[in-house]
């Protein structure tokens, strides 16, 4: 079993510096470029050869890499995950004056996110901006970094159905408090622009910046919990716990490869990881585009094989969908399945669904099964009770593109979609142990 402690610290470094999915996909690239993998586009001009590694970005925000076996190429063993998590996008000419006195941040909610969550608490803002270059536009990643902004509860005294299930209007209720004026002076003080914010963290001019796609994220710090630590809480577990232990055991499995400790000969690993699963996937970035199909074309080309050798791999490849799970809640367990009851720190939750949102079959079932426990990794079931609608993940969706055998995994996590979610601390290292299983 890997190092508990040191999972966790690399997984809260890694969600730290990926308060977005523009974030999570460069970091994703980083430790790819760290481990001898290639970004590759038009504009490189680069093959794919017998033994390569690659990857290759779309957005900013989504990304795939993918290794080459040495051999010929006889399947595709592909994991995908998500970069995205419920937010409020910042909106175009967000700055609005209250009175004179306040500067607060015109906001709109990306995604299905538990809003009350988000109030009186430390946030900040990050995402991209469009800068005008002499080589024409150019994206620029940023994050401001510091409390900057906080969306402001309304007093009890004032609302007294606040406790009682009051329903937040987001666009009067949830926009964030971003500046002041104080002083005798105050009328006379030049209003702050997120624009002018962002265009200095850049060393840049303001004018500079021609669009920008920018989201609030929470500023707290992941931390362990629970009597013996063996809970973690943090902003966007949902995906990125996931997005983590499988990029670690993707390149796990490539270091065993390299040492000659492990060989499926002809095997293509493929780690997949999409942007706007939170809204239904539905962009040119999303698991519900051509982005992975795209790529699965680039590699059989490169390697001279015809459309009938690439269906006969597709034939035998497979998908893993890893997307995180609905823990037995302690405080609703009635919430739950009466039968498929997935725990904190309990494993690898295999999700399952007649109408088949979720693509797990007996058969993928059962191949995961098998690697959970050649992995010596625990395994349980996850099903929406019959009479709660679930929600949608990658695996349906990406399968429509690249039909492929499939299955659905996640993780067992507690205030799915909160501002700050909680997870077993046992789980991810769990995740890794599997993926490097099933990427070996």
């Amino acid at each position: 079993m890997l190092d508990t402690e040191k999972v966790t610290q690399e997984l809260f470094d890694y969600i730290d510096a990926s308060p977005t999915a523009f974030h999570a996909a460069a970091q994703a690239a980083k430790r790819l470029e760290a481990a001898g993998y290639r970004k590759v586009g038009k504009e490189t001009g680069i093959r794919p050869e017998a033994g390569g590694r690659y990857y290759m970005t779309r957005n900013g925000s989504s990304l795939i890499a993918f290794r080459i076996p040495k051999g010929e190429l006889r399947r595709f063993r592909i994991a995908a995950a998500h970069s995205d998590s419920p937010a409020f996008k910042v909106k175009e000419t967000p700055e609005m004056d209250v009175e004179g006195r306040y500067g607060k941040l015109n906001t709109e909610g990306y995604g299905g996110m538990i809003q009350s969550s988000w109030l009186d608490r430390p946030l900040s803002v990050a995402g991209r901006v469009i800068v005008e270059t002499e080589d024409g536009p150019q994206a620029r990643l940023v994050n401001l970094d510091r409390d900057l902004c906080v969306i402001p509860n309304v007093a009890i005294h004032f609302n007294r159905e606040i406790n009682k299930g009051y329903a937040y209007n987001p666009q009067v209720d949830l926009l964030p408090l971003f500046s002041g004026k104080a002083g005798k002076d105050a009328g006379e003080e030049k209003p702050e622009t997120l624009a002018g914010l962002c265009a200095r963290s850049l060393g840049i001019e303001e004018e500079s910046i021609l669009a920008s796609d920018l989201f609030l994220y929470n500023r707290e710090k992941g931390r362990r919990m629970g009597a013996r630590g063996e809970f973690i809480g943090s902003p966007r577990l949902d995906d990125l716990q996931c997005a983590f232990g499988v990029l670690t055991g993707f390149l796990q499995a490539d270091r065993e490869k390299e040492e000659g400790r492990t060989q499926e000969p002809g095997c293509c690993a493929v780690y997949a990881l999409f942007d706007n699963e939170e809204i239904g996937s539905g962009t040119k970035q999303g698991a519900d585009s051509t982005f992975l199909s795209d790529v699965l074309d680039w590699v059989c080309e490169g390697l001279g094989l015809s459309g009938a050798a690439r269906r006969d791999i597709l034939a035998e490849s497979f998908l893993l969908s890893a997307d995180n799970a609905h823990g037995v809640h302690p405080n609703h367990p009635e919430k739950s399945d009466p039968t498929n009851r997935p725990y904190l720190n309990g494993g690898i939750v295999l999700k399952f669904q007649g109408s088949q949102k979720y693509t797990t079959d007996a058969w993928s079932a059962a191949l995961v099964r098998s690697l959970c426990g050649k992995a010596g990794v625990p395994c349980q079931n996850f099903a929406n009770r019959a009479d709660i609608a679930g929600g949608s993940t990658l695996g349906n969706i990406s399968s429509a593109h690249v039909s492929v055998p499939a299955a659905d995994i996640g993780l067992a996590q507690l205030a799915m979609h909160s501002a700050f979610e909680t997870a077993g601390a046992l789980d991810t290292g769990y995740l890794i142990e599997f993926c490097r299983a099933y990427f070996a």
